[in-house]
């Protein structure tokens, strides 16, 4: 558990994570070694400002970034960050409650009990919607078309529509910001944008960055519209997209003109997997279907009618848990989207960038674990705050330190100080790497070669002109 003062970081030769202390921003001198650690940077006593660290985080991240395959996971920090950047206010699908008909004490006794046995300390609401779904299915079983099964099936409808409208408020709250000097929403979106751009910008001699998330909302999508990233996922179709398990390996090239010979990978577009389910999936006539619910849309009932199909509901939005009514549905798409989680990074060479997320689902986690056994992958974990101690418990029992980054801490895991400082360069700069190589050859006995940052090496592929 970090507080508020407390900044945990390993990096690069670390061999324990280093726990720093805020001391005095105002000076410059930010922070200062704890008592209790050791390490071979910065000596007890003194003190080191964010110039100083953005010195030794940037390079490694740059270089980290720079694997062959590299994948993004952001939990609901992430969306929290956002929100908060834009509104000062948590988001409102945060402290959303159901309150059932029947079985109410039944379901929120399993609720904790399974919230407590996954570290989670109280529950979510992801664990009010899994705890219902499956008294659902078994009171189905025992008791099919009884007056309790019909109303807990009411509620849980009830339940999921009151979510994805507090969904869909958060998002109203990010478009709509406003303070008296500053459109909030305009900074947030800045933020969103340099944020997927740092991950992002690779050349297309490397493979496409990976996307996951856990989270339902779609400020990942909102950014990428404003930054004109294109995001390739799973869906096919204009109108109403269905989702396709034969279309994994679709991607974007170009033929440069003049130039004959295999065409390349076209820049800006990244692979994108909503690990949970999305706001806008219906499940529908055994198809997954994405329906065209605008960004912050007052409801979502009108949205669901458009689809002129009978029986939709919003017990058949794709949350996960869902609320499919067997076995196979219930697998499906989420087994396709897991498989596609270990097959992007349980691979050789592959980097693993952790934001916002807390550990708290074991089928991911187990995935990352698989992952560190291969000797070439690592893991980089971003994090506001470790509240309940997960990370740090994850990470002592992973055992795979020299494979593991770690900022932790309300300055590391801030989304604006993270872009500020420590984040690489979000574009792909080969001027500046070709100025640094010119300056090097004109000034080769005098010239102190600068630290290398994302400057140099951000998209350049083998580091070569």
């Amino acid at each position: 558990m970090t507080s508020n003062d407390e900044q945990i970081l390993k990096c690069r030769d670390d061999k324990e994570p280093v726990c720093l202390l805020k001391i005095d921003e105002q000076s410059g001198q930010a922070y200062k070694l704890a008592d209790k650690s050791q390490c071979s940077w910065l000596e007890h006593g003194k003190a080191i400002d964010t110039v100083k660290l953005r010195q030794r985080i940037e390079p490694w991240l740059t270089a980290l970034f720079q694997a062959e395959h590299l994948a993004l996971l952001v939990g609901s920090g992430f969306s929290n960050a956002i929100h908060w950047m834009a509104t000062g206010k948590e988001p409102p699908w945060t402290n959303i409650q159901c309150k059932f008909t029947y079985y109410q004490n039944e379901i929120e006794a399993e609720v904790k009990r399974s919230a407590y046995a996954a570290g989670r300390g109280k529950g979510n609401v992801e664990d009010q919607i899994r705890v219902a779904n499956e008294l659902l299915r078994g009171l189905e079983i025992l008791k099919p078309g009884d007056h309790e099964v019909v109303g807990l099936r009411e509620d849980l409808n009830r339940f999921l529509t009151d979510f994805a409208e507090s969904i869909l408020k958060g998002e109203r709250g990010l478009i709509s910001a406003e303070s008296d000097k500053l459109k909030k929403s305009e900074q947030a979106f800045t933020y969103l944008v340099s944020f997927l751009m740092s991950f992002a910008s690779r050349t297309g001699t490397r493979d496409r960055l990976h996307i996951f998330t856990t989270n339902y909302d779609r400020f990942i999508e909102a950014g990428a519209d404003v930054a004109g990233l294109h995001l390739l996922d799973r869906f096919v179709g204009s109108l109403a997209p269905v989702f396709r398990s034969s279309r994994l390996d679709l991607d974007m090239h170009y033929n440069p003109p003049g130039i004959r010979g295999e065409p390349r990978y076209l820049e800006g577009v990244a692979r994108f997997t909503k690990l949970h389910g999305s706001l806008d999936w219906v499940d529908i006539e055994r198809n997954i279907r994405r329906i065209a619910v605008p960004f912050g849309a007052q409801d979502i009932k009108p949205y669901l009618d458009a689809l002129g199909l009978s029986g939709a509901k919003a017990i058949q939005l794709m949350i996960y848990p869902n609320a499919a009514k067997d076995r196979e549905t219930a697998a499906y798409p989420y087994v396709e989207l897991f498989r596609d989680f270990a097959a992007a990074v349980c691979r050789p060479n592959s980097t693993l960038v952790t934001f916002g997320y807390s550990f708290g689902d074991e089928h991911i986690n187990r995935v990352i674990e698989d992952m560190l056994t291969i000797p070439s992958a690592h893991l980089v974990v971003i994090s506001y705050s470790d509240p309940l101690g997960r990370i740090m418990k994850t990470y002592e029992r992973l055992g795979r330190h020299a494979q593991i980054t770690l900022l932790i801490g309300n300055h590391f895991g801030d989304l604006q100080s993270l872009v500020d400082n420590y984040l690489p360069k979000p574009a792909i700069d080969r001027a500046t790497f070709r100025m640094v190589e010119l300056l090097k050859a004109r000034w080769v006995t005098d010239y102190n070669e600068p630290a290398v940052d994302s400057n140099i090496l951000h998209g350049e592929g083998d580091g070569k002109p």
